[in-house]
């Protein structure tokens, strides 16, 4: 028997003093108990955002807040622009063409990163574009855009139009600063950096998006976000919400203001970049130009095949590594770097998956990614 131990972009591990809180027994959810609970999460969501808006809680995966934010945005026939580097660029393209939006596709090789320039030439070849879709860090590749840089040529060029971010695995593990870098809508989840099970999403606006919002004609219900902020104003959700996660979110954002967002964002760049110097050590590419510090994506070796490798291990070390998505599947595997996660899991993840490609063929040299990564 193995302990689990869980590299993956999501879902990721859950401090034991979380799980404890999540574990006390339920309360109502209309009760001055739990509005304390909810008010105490909503500022700490503020806080890790970097934001003085509103932050709204969402009981959905993060793609539920991908599509809140299409919906409430846009209308059918208008126009957006998604840039497409990896599988959750995808999806921001696949959401708008189900409401009817027009979307134009900015297509990046996987493993390279949108730049603004590109962004610029896009929105003068179609000057009615609405709203642009970037993702912070794209999960399925490990890579990371610029969307500072993003939001200082839209605001200088194009002051209307709207930023939306996907930074469902980069909040709370990469430096993202809302209000500061002009993000006009930010994404996020539960199952990341926050160190929590999956279940919540969160969307922030800037008080342009808003305006914007109360223009759209797209049809929704359970994703109006109007009804969420009028709840909200009155420290309240509109629909039943995941009580219990909402407890452990409170509790993690308090660990996360106690550890100092600055400090978090650094401590994540350490493990990220000993990952990194771990797996060239051992002779490995990384896929991403630009990596992310949430989650790093490596390139099998030749004569490996990716898929075989987490598997094997999963079941021989409790070792869980992300696969490839897409047309990477077999090519790559990816260790996410991200929340709960410290120095010694990283060299105990190193070790193994030094052990495992030598029982596997490839010629690593057992230790050199762990004296790398210290």
């Amino acid at each position: 028997m193995w302990k689990s131990r869980l590299f993956t972009p999501g879902p990721t591990a859950v401090p034991d003093e979380i799980l404890l809180e999540m574990a006390k027994p339920l309360i109502h959810h209309r009760t001055p108990q739990f509005r304390k609970v909810l008010v105490e999460a909503f500022a700490g969501l503020k806080y890790l955002f970097q934001t003085k808006e509103d932050v709204l809680i969402l009981t959905s995966s993060g793609t539920g807040a991908m599509e809140a934010a299409v919906s409430n945005l846009l209308s059918p026939g208008e126009k957006c622009l998604v840039a497409e580097g990896g599988k959750f660029g995808e999806r921001f393209r696949e959401i708008a063409a189900a409401y009817g939006i027009g979307v134009t596709s900015l297509e990046v090789e996987w493993g390279k990163s949108v730049k603004p320039e590109e962004i610029v030439k896009a929105l003068k070849a179609e000057p009615s574009t609405k709203a642009v879709f970037v993702t912070l860090c794209e999960t399925s590749t490990g890579v990371h855009t610029d969307v500072q840089a993003i939001g200082k040529v839209l605001r200088r060029g194009f002051p209307e139009t709207i930023l939306v971010v996907d930074g469902i695995s980069s909040l709370g593990a990469v430096e993202c600063r809302t209000d500061q870098w002009s993000i006009d809508v930010m994404v996020s989840a539960s199952q990341k950096a926050f160190m929590l099970p999956p279940g919540l999403a969160f969307i922030s606006l800037s008080p342009k998006a808003w305006e914007v919002v109360a223009k759209s004609k797209s049809p929704r219900y359970y994703f109006d976000l109007p009804a969420y902020r009028k709840a909200l104003q009155k420290e309240d959700t509109p629909y039943t919400p995941a009580l219990t996660l909402i407890i452990g979110l409170a509790a993690a954002l308090r660990m996360i203001r106690e550890e100092g967002i600055e400090n978090v964002w650094r401590r994540h760049g350490l493990l990220a970049g000993a990952t990194r110097e771990a797996v060239k050590a051992l002779g490995l590419k990384l896929l991403a130009e630009s990596p992310s510090n949430a989650v790093t994506a490596v390139r099998a070796p030749e004569g490996v095949d990716a898929e075989a490798l987490t598997k094997a291990l999963r079941d021989k070390s409790g070792i869980t590594f992300a696969g490839g998505q897409g047309n990477l599947k077999g090519k790559i595997f990816r260790i996410a770097h991200l929340g709960w996660v410290d120095m010694f899991e990283i060299l105990e993840a190193i070790a193994a998956l030094e052990y495992q490609l030598v029982k596997m063929g490839y010629p690593a040299k057992l230790g050199a990614g762990v004296s790398a990564a210290e």
